[in-house]
């Protein structure tokens, strides 16, 4: 039994060596794919397998433009960063509003630094994340001695005017 590391980066098997011939066939594999054989602790190159290279070589052989090159993987920008930022933005340009914004940009910049940095080369925007968790904790930091002195104004008028 055999596991593999896809093109997407992700982890796929465990599968027979039958299946790794067919996926060699299907162009899902080749010669410089990472695979984990049942009871090994590393990975190794495909080609590394002796029950497997001759599959691996010819399909190589056939189609050594395509199957020798690395898999590009391709990265987007995280969401979450993206609602993080604009979530730290609102929290500082809104007023009644601002510490609800500023909370929800801590949670949505933290999921995603989190996502991030566990799948790095299919997210971005880590700075992006950081950006709205600091945006966020400064929205939360204004908006909460706005708060503060909101409420300091109105219970001095009230006590004012009881007098």
């Amino acid at each position: 039994m055999y596991k593999i590391i896809g093109p997407d980066g992700k982890e796929y098997g465990p599968v027979t060596a039958e299946q790794m011939r067919q996926w060699v066939d299907e162009g899902r594999a080749n010669a410089q794919t990472q695979v984990l054989a049942e009871g090994d602790v590393e990975w190794r190159p495909l080609s590394m397998f002796a029950e497997l290279v001759g599959e691996a070589e010819a399909s190589l052989h056939e189609g050594e433009s395509t199957m020798s090159a690395p898999a590009v993987i391709q990265s987007k920008t995280s969401g979450m960063a993206i609602t993080g930022m604009v979530m730290g933005i609102l929290g500082i340009v809104t007023c009644y509003c601002g510490l609800l914004f500023a909370l929800l940009g801590v949670i949505f910049s933290g999921v995603a630094i989190s996502q991030i940095n566990k799948n790095p080369a299919h997210l971005t925007g880590k700075g992006m994340a950081i950006a709205g968790l600091v945006t966020s904790i400064v929205a939360l930091a204004i908006d909460s001695i706005w708060l503060i002195v909101y409420w300091a104004v109105i219970m001095t008028a009230i006590a004012q005017h009881k007098m």
